[in-house]
């Protein structure tokens, strides 16, 4: 048995990985996969790449791209959701915000820096015309974490995956205003250049179990009641998830990192490029 270590985020696009995992998948292929929910998202999966607290993170394309541009040793080895990520931009339901402009000034509650929630809020604040060097945040590291800061008022607005944060919307604590989606596909597999160097055909045997999956998940009998059940979110909604979600079984292109990396450098969240050959497998 070969063992890896997996990591992402405790959300309904990584059910393919437990999928497999729970039907012995990679441990037939004689791989013993890991897995770790890390609700914190993307800055903690870099943090855990570069210190090799996991040897693989399937993680959100902006942040995975900046931090490779900030020296993570590692290597993006495809995309894993194609579809972009509709973010969510929340305040507390009690506020008196109602529009975008009225949070213009206002605090981002982030789950830490270079988190997706992190630099979805330059992404968004430039959309709007907004001045990004004006931005605040609060680190709240999780989503409870933002339940507290908005509903005592130390933070503004969050902003999260429009669908995992809907029960919070319909308990009445969130209002959500608007949506945000990436201008790019949301979540890529990215693995530590160690691993792929010492392991390649347990990575490419990886890929080719969780691409197998992911390439009929749709199809699955009861998919939608099984999310549902899982991660505590209405069927309907469920559903409307479904149908603009798509996953992915090929690799990242040279003009999607370019178009990523080229808005994180106009927004000056990286100082200097990196070269696709360099980071995209």
């Amino acid at each position: 048995m070969i063992p890896i270590k997996i990591a992402g985020v405790p959300e309904h696009f990584n059910l393919p990985w437990h999928l497999c995992i729970e039907n012995a998948e990679f441990e037939d292929a004689s791989i013993l996969l890991e897995w770790t929910d890390v609700p914190e998202g993307t800055g903690k999966l870099c943090h855990m790449l570069r210190n090799g607290e996991t040897d693989i993170a399937v993680i959100l394309t902006e942040g995975i791209i900046k931090d490779i541009a900030a020296g993570n040793d590692s290597t993006i080895v495809q995309v894993y959701v194609e579809s972009p990520l509709v973010w969510g931009i929340h305040v507390a339901a009690g506020s008196n915000y109602k529009t975008l402009a009225d949070i213009e000034n206002g605090k981002v509650a982030i789950s830490r820096y270079g988190s997706g929630s992190h630099l979805m809020a330059f992404v968004n604040a430039k959309k709007q015309g907004w001045n990004t060097e004006k931005l605040e945040f609060e680190i709240i590291n999780t989503l409870d974490g933002a339940v507290e800061a908005l509903t005592e008022g130390r933070a503004d607005y969050f902003m999260w995956e429009r669908f995992m944060t809907k029960p919070i919307v319909d308990r009445g604590i969130f209002r959500r205003i608007d949506d945000c989606p990436t201008p790019w596909p949301c979540f890529v597999i990215a693995v530590r250049n160690e691993v792929l160097k010492n392991n390649p055909k347990a990575i490419e045997t990886i890929l080719d179990i969780i691409n197998q999956t992911t390439s009929d998940f749709k199809e699955i009998p009861s998919i939608d009641r099984t999310l549902s059940e899982r991660y505590e979110q209405k069927i309907e909604d469920i559903n409307e998830w479904l149908k603009i979600t798509e996953w992915s079984q090929k690799k990242l292109d040279k003009k999607t990192f370019d178009k990523v990396q080229d808005q994180l450098f106009e927004l000056n969240i990286i100082e200097t490029k990196t070269a696709f050959e360099t980071s995209a497998g």
